[in-house]
């Protein structure tokens, strides 16, 4: 991509993020241990990211504000509407992961 302009560049990345938003709030059947397990990030992740792109711009973004931009809702309604209990794998994997990160 180096014979993209920055401007350009930096528009495309911005639609990448917003279709790959959309796309984790179509598949609300994905739950953010699978993510945090296959890819090691998950709706949250992202959400945190966009807010320490906040801060270091210095835009006022709070925590609630920037999940509610990730999940299209407040993070509390996401949970109760579509997060489920993990499963033991999950779990087992999760902590294998994690064990493996630290």
């Amino acid at each position: 991509m180096s014979e993209i302009d920055p401007q350009t560049q930096t528009e495309l990345e911005a639609a990448v993020f917003r279709r790959l938003v959309a796309h984790l709030r179509n598949r609300t059947d994905v739950q953010n241990i699978d993510l945090m397990n296959l890819a090691g990030f998950c709706r949250n992740c992202l959400s945190n990211w966009l807010k320490d792109a906040a801060d270091e711009k210095g835009v006022p973004l709070t925590k609630d504000a920037s999940r509610e931009a990730v999940y299209g809702m407040p993070y509390e309604a996401w949970k109760a509407r579509h997060q489920t209990e993990a499963s033991a794998a999950q779990q087992a994997g999760f902590a294998a992961q994690q064990a493996k990160d630290h």
